[in-house]
C-alpha cells in the first residue's frame, strides 16, 4: 500500500480522530498513487496513523480506519451492519409506515464520501468520493448481504456528486436488480422517488421529523412552502389540515413531482397549487396572503469562499417572508450549507427580522434526524440548521 507522509504536528488532528486530511497537512506522497487508492499515512515520525482512500483536492484523504483493519467484504459488512443494527435500535428501519431512512451518512457512519438512503425495497447509493466510487460494486454486494432481503436493489446515482476533473465517465444506474416501483413510504404518506434525475438521492429524506413538526402547526393555516422541490413540507400540510397550500420552485420538473405527490395522497384536493416561479420574485409579487411559510432553499454556499454571499442571500430570503408573513405568522426556515454554521444561520436571520422591522420569537431550533448521526469527532457533520419563528 502506497504512503502518504505528514508535516510535522499535522497528525494532532488525527490522534483526535478527525476522519479527513487536508493537502496542505502532507509533507510529500508516494509516486503514482492514484485517486480513490487506498494509502497508509505516516506521521512525522514515522509511524502509520490511518489508512484511508486518497483524493486531489483540498481534502487529500478521506480516513476508513484508525484499527488498521484491512479493508475488504469483511470491512464493509461490519460497517454496514452497524449502520443498519443503530437505525433498527432507534425504529427507523422494519417500519412500514416509514420505508424512507438514511441508512449510511457519511462520517457520521465512518463511511466518509458515502451516503445510501433505502426507500422500500431499493436502496440509493451515492458517492461523494473518487474512493468510494472505485468501491461501489463491494459496497453494493456487502450491502445486499447485510440487509437479508429488505432491499431487493442498489442504484448508483454519483453522476453530479464527484469530481468532474476525475474524468471517472460515471453514469446513473442500477448494480443490482432494478424497478420501476419508486413510490415510498413517510410516516404513512406516499411520494414518487426520482432516483434518476432529481436531487440528493430523490427525495430530502432529512426533514422528516420537520415535516412532522409543520403538520402539528398546519390546521386552518394558509402555507406556502418556497423551495418545494417535491412537496414533502406541502402533502404533511395538507394532513395537518391547512386550508390552502401553495408550492413554489423554479424548476418544473419539482412542480410535477409535487402535483404528482400531492395526488397521490389527496386526489383532487382544490387546497393545493404549485408555481413555477423564481422564490424572490413571487415573493416581491404577492401579498401578506400567508401565516405559515415555509423556506428550505437549495444550499447557498457549497465552500468558504461563497459564506459571505449566502448569508446576504439568507437575510434577504428571510426578510422578504418576515414582510409578507400575517401578524401572528409562523416561519420554518432552514439552511442545508455545511459551512454556514448555527450562529451565522441565526444572526442572518435576526438581521432580517430586524430589517422587517417585526417582534419575533424562536419557538424551535430544529437539526438534522438521528438516521444522518454526527461523529462526536466531526463537527462538520452538523449541516441542517432551522428555526421555526412566531412573528407579531
Amino acid at each position: 500500500m502506497k504512503k502518504v507522509y505528514l508535516k510535522k504536528g499535522k497528525e494532532d488532528s488525527l490522534n483526535r480522530f478527525h476522519p479527513w486530511v487536508f493537502s496542505g497537512a502532507l509533507f510529500r506522497v508516494d509516486d503514482g498513487i492514484e485517486e480513490g487508492e487506498l494509502v497508509e499515512v505516516i506521521t512525522s515520525a514515522g509511524e502509520k496513523i490511518c489508512v484511508g482512500h486518497y483524493q486531489i483536492g483540498s481534502i487529500a484523504v478521506r480516513v476508513l480506519t484508525f484499527d488498521g483493519e484491512e479493508i475488504n467484504e469483511n470491512f464493509w459488512q461490519s460497517r454496514l451492519r452497524s449502520a443498519l443494527n443503530m437505525r433498527l435500535r432507534i425504529g427507523m428501519a422494519d417500519n412500514p409506515q416509514n420505508n424512507t431512512y438514511r441508512l449510511v451518512h457519511g462520517e457520521g457512519d465512518l463511511l466518509p464520501g458515502l451516503v445510501i438512503d433505502v426507500y422500500g425495497k431499493t436502496a440509493v447509493l451515492q458517492a461523494h468520493s473518487v474512493g468510494m466510487h472505485v468501491c461501489r460494486k463491494a459496497i453494493a454486494e456487502a450491502l445486499m448481504n447485510v440487509m437479508e432481503g429488505r432491499v431487493e436493489n442498489v442504484f448508483y446515482k454519483s453522476e453530479t456528486t464527484l469530481p468532474f476533473k476525475a474524468d471517472l465517465g460515471q453514469e446513473n444506474g442500477f448494480i443490482y436488480g432494478g424497478s420501476d416501483d419508486n413510490i415510498a413510504f413517510e410516516n404513512g404518506l406516499k411520494f414518487h422517488v426520482d432516483w434518476l434525475r432529481g436531487q440528493k438521492t430523490g427525495f430530502f429524506v432529512d426533514q422528516r421529523e420537520n415535516r412532522s413538526l409543520l403538520e402539528q402547526y398546519a390546521r386552518n393555516k394558509s402555507v406556502l412552502n418556497m423551495f418545494c422541490y417535491t412537496g414533502g413540507f406541502s402533502f404533511y400540510a395538507m394532513r395537518g389540515g391547512a386550508k390552502l397550500v401553495h408550492s413554489v420552485d423554479s424548476s418544473e420538473k419539482a412542480i410535477e413531482l409535487t402535483r404528482s405527490n400531492v395526488q397521490l395522497n389527496f386526489p383532487d384536493d382544490k387546497r393545493h397549487e404549485a408555481f413555477c416561479e423564481d422564490a424572490f420574485k413571487y415573493l416581491d409579487r404577492v401579498g401578506e396572503n400567508y401565516d405559515l411559510i415555509i423556506l428550505d432553499p437549495p444550499a447557498f454556499a457549497k465552500h468558504r469562499a461563497a459564506l459571505h454571499n449566502a448569508l446576504k442571500g439568507y437575510t434577504r430570503l428571510n426578510m422578504k417572508a418576515f414582510q409578507k408573513i400575517q401578524p401572528g405568522g409562523i416561519i420554518f426556515t432552514f439552511s442545508c450549507s455545511q459551512v454556514v454554521t448555527k450562529d451565522n444561520f441565526r444572526n442572518a436571520v435576526f438581521t432580517a427580522a430586524a430589517l422587517a422591522k417585526r417582534k419575533v420569537r424562536i419557538l424551535h431550533q430544529l437539526h438534522q434526524p438521528a438516521d444522518h448521526p454526527i461523529n462526536i469527532y466531526h463537527p462538520e457533520g452538523e449541516y441542517l440548521k432551522g428555526l421555526v419563528l412566531y412573528v407579531e
